[in-house]
């Protein structure tokens, strides 16, 4: 059976009680096994050690003044569920994965039935009444820290798995799947805040002869240099590129212009350019060369986003027909 040790580093564990007699014997009691604590004397000061701490546990008490112990957990849970939302977006905020689900043990005289479901409705993982005792106290404590880690590495796992899910395989960049979840997020995004989109689609100049010549190997490797180059290229956190097909790139550009898109797409001719691949079938050039196209418009929550993307291709086969290596824009109207 697989056992979760508790972190090398002492737990850090939040006692919020107003009876200092009280602080001072679970402190001793905590210490003496290890953890680190830290004090409040009541609901209000606790929030803010909280915020300021994210402790490992919150061991709370009930009825103190101020600010009680049910309306304290209440507040914990909505600060809780404000650091899910932002690890959502900053996920490699490690601190905020912690403080989304730290486990709160209220630990009170109370013992009748209604304020044992009281307790746990505002969002109490664990309840213990007064007079405390002590060998309960450590292993649920231990109990609970333990859970409280396997959550974590549990919902980094799985973040670690959603994020490989949305990756190509070849490449390292975004895949289809994740590219035609992206562009639809943005497309209702930028509708309701009335900002421009922009759709670069970017295709190898006669990759199939460049495999031909050189084997399948010598392609990959010339896929992952340009994916590379992209990437380099679309800069901003907001922008995406993917691996739309084969040796088909594809690049969103949230709230840019057909301007500013057809910079991004000249820097990224330029810098495949400066790679020098080697391509000796090429009739563009010696060196593998990118042709894109352009697609911009202002999104419409009535329209659908694969008209930015038949847009696009568009203006992709447009640089084609001007002899590659180049890119065409257009703007779409919405």
């Amino acid at each position: 059976m697989n056992v979760v040790s508790l972190p090398e580093d002492p737990p850090v564990i939040l006692v919020v009680d107003d009876d200092p007699s009280m602080r001072a014997v679970i402190r001793r009691f905590m210490e003496k096994d290890g953890y680190r604590v830290v004090e409040a004397v009541n609901g209000e000061q606790g929030l803010e050690v909280y915020k300021r701490l994210q402790p490992h546990l919150v061991l709370l008490d009930a009825l103190m003044p101020v600010m009680d112990g049910f309306a304290c957990c209440t507040q914990l849970q909505l600060i809780a569920s404000e650091s899910i939302r932002d690890a959502e977006v900053f996920t490699h905020i490690k601190s905020l994965q912690d403080a989304s689900r730290t486990p709160v043990l209220m630990i009170t005289g109370l013992d009748d039935q209604e304020s044992v479901d009281r307790a746990f409705a505002v969002g109490a993982t664990d309840y213990l009444t007064k007079p405390i005792h002590w060998a309960v106290l450590r292993q649920r404590v231990r109990r609970l820290l333990q859970q409280s880690q396997l959550y974590q590495q549990l919902e980094l796992a799985t973040r670690e798995l959603q994020r490989l899910a949305n990756l190509d395989g070849l490449t390292g960049v975004a895949n289809r799947r994740r590219f035609d979840e992206y562009l639809d997020a943005e497309w209702q995004r930028l509708a309701r805040e009335n900002l421009p989109l922009s759709l670069i689609l970017c295709d190898i100049d006669f990759f199939k002869k460049y495999n031909d010549t050189y084997g399948h190997q010598a392609g990959d490797a010339c896929l992952r240099r340009v994916a590379d180059a992209l990437s380099f290229c679309a800069r901003r956190s907001v922008d995406l590129v993917a691996r739309y097909g084969g040796e088909e790139f594809a690049v969103i550009l949230p709230d840019t212009t057909v301007a500013g898109a057809s910079q991004v797409a000249e820097e990224i001719r330029a810098v495949v350019n400066t790679l020098e691949i080697a391509h000796a079938q090429s009739a563009v050039s010696h060196h593998v060369t990118l042709s894109l196209g352009i697609a911009c418009t202002q999104p419409n929550l009535n329209l659908d986003p694969t008209m930015l993307i038949a847009s696009a291709d568009a203006a992709l086969y447009q640089a084609k027909a001007a002899g590659r290596n180049t890119y065409f824009p257009q703007t779409c109207a919405p």
